[in-house]
């Protein structure tokens, strides 16, 4: 039995075993659907340098101008290399794995850092996105939500109709806080958690990186499907270095043999 073998197998047993396990999924779950990341040699901003930190600040200061930007991007037909990318992507056979493993019960909860919705086009149900959804729209002050299609501004800069609140992107912006609901629902679910699957995230970025060290501090386990060592690495109890494309699938057929007793 190889290396991988033997990690798949006690990876198989801790999903099986578990009474709540949850996945904290980062950018390399999406890069294997074709969705550049920013950083990592061949990233976006490795290639054209980092955007400025502050855009939250700036949209606050001029609403009605980011929007006039907004809109003017959405009706030019070539559009940048990032949205391009995620217009264009597919959920890959690891966002499959995924739902199917909701589906059966052993998953109970996705925290993503992905903007994507390739979780939700592949069937997954029970998601926290922590940098919001590219298909909807957020109000600022009560965190209602839109899809991008249902909401039609009356007026520029456009406002809640609950509120009063401003209403932009759902995706959080450089310098723009986690939205309060995403972020309880993130530090509930670690709480609940007795496992978790770090599934393409570098465990680097905070607050996502807390997330599992709570899951860990509170004798939980973690299952690390990373090509790439991770701060985390030493605290998981099964490693798989590879895709989670190729691992997830696998990890699944495994877990089912353990509960038939094939």
């Amino acid at each position: 039995m190889t290396n991988i073998d033997e990690q798949l197998e006690t990876a198989a047993r801790i999903v099986s075993e578990s009474s709540y396990l949850i996945a904290l999924v980062g950018a390399g779950m999406s890069k294997e659907s074709g969705i550049p990341t920013f950083r990592g040699g061949d990233g976006l901003w490795d290639k054209h340098g980092e955007p400025p930190m502050d855009g939250y600040q700036r949209m606050l200061a001029d609403p009605a101008a980011w929007w006039a930007e907004r809109q003017a991007q959405r009706q030019s037909q070539a559009g940048d290399e990032l949205t391009r990318a995620i217009e264009e992507a597919k959920p890959n056979p690891g966002h499959i794995a995924l739902a199917e493993m909701e589906r059966r019960g052993y998953l109970k909860h996705i925290i993503t850092q992905n903007i994507d919705n390739l979780h939700q086009e592949a069937g997954s149900e029970a998601i926290t996105e922590i940098h919001g959804n590219r298909t909807k729209m957020r109000c600022v002050n009560c965190v209602r939500r839109w899809g991008r299609d249902e909401f039609v501004p009356k007026d520029m800069p456009p406002r809640c109709p609950d509120c009063e609140g401003l209403v932009k992107s759902d995706t959080v912006m450089f310098g723009e806080p986690i939205p309060p609901d995403a972020l309880e629902s993130c530090f509930r679910e670690a709480q609940r958690a007795d496992a978790v699957l770090l599934l393409g995230t570098s465990a680097a970025v905070y607050p996502a990186a807390e997330f599992p060290v709570i899951v860990y501090r509170n004798g939980g386990k973690l299952i690390e499907v990373n090509p790439q060592e991770t701060p985390l690495s030493e605290l998981c109890s099964a490693v798989l270095r590879a895709p989670s494309g190729h691992v997830l699938p696998a990890l699944l057929e495994e877990v089912g043999k353990l509960d038939t007793g094939s």
